[in-house]
């Protein structure tokens, strides 16, 4: 069995259980009600999809509302954030890191939220991988951005958060996927509660 990353156990750990009771409430729900119909605007017959990070499963919720008859999936690292989000009913998550995950099938759209920016930055090939893999059509990626790789402190714990150009690293990486749409969400937004984000949404070429 390999050992987990600094990142990983930090993640599974208290820290991680904190995040999920600080992650919960209508008004962010809300908010992701609002980004996912920004960004899926453009992916076309999302019937089935697998989240990479789930947490407690608030995205899952809004996807759940959002494409009623898509059949969600998920991984989810820390054990707390797995019991919540398979307590929801709505989704099959299976508990483990993102880089044991076994991509055994793929799925319309595969989705990362809030995780790429947590991971080890030498081990992102291999999270776009499972990402690109996992994937029958579209990848939708909702991370911090920044156009050069930088870290940056994280509620006082260092090598926890890093900013970087997810998606420009994907589309060098693998060359047939293109990007369809992006934007911003901005933490002043006035009618949805939130944190600066931006949102990349990428597709491979259809099959035949």
């Amino acid at each position: 069995m390999r050992e987990f990353t600094e990142q990983e156990e930090f993640w599974r750990g208290r820290f991680g259980d904190e995040y999920v009771v600080r992650n919960d409430g209508p008004e962010l729900l809300a908010s992701n009600l609002a980004l996912f119909s920004d960004a899926l605007r453009h992916a076309h017959s999302v019937r089935s999809l697998l989240e990479f990070g789930t947490n407690r499963g608030l995205n899952l919720r809004a996807l759940h509302e959002l494409l009623p008859h898509c059949r969600l999936s998920g991984v989810e690292l820390n054990e707390t954030a797995h019991a919540a989000a398979e307590s929801l009913g709505i989704a099959d998550v299976w508990m483990g890191s993102i880089f044991d995950y076994d991509v055994e099938s793929t799925v319309d759209l595969t989705l990362a939220k809030g995780v790429l920016i947590h991971l080890d930055p030498e081990l992102l090939p291999a999270a776009y991988a499972k990402l690109y893999e996992a994937s029958e059509r579209y990848i939708l990626i909702v991370e911090y951005y920044n156009p050069e790789p930088v870290h940056v402190s994280y509620r006082g714990h260092e090598n926890k958060l890093f900013k970087r150009d997810f998606a420009g690293e994907m589309l060098d990486l693998y060359d047939d996927l293109q990007l369809v749409d992006y934007g911003f969400r901005y933490r002043r937004d006035p009618g949805f509660l939130g944190t600066d984000c931006t949102w990349f949404l990428l597709e491979k070429p259809r099959r035949i």
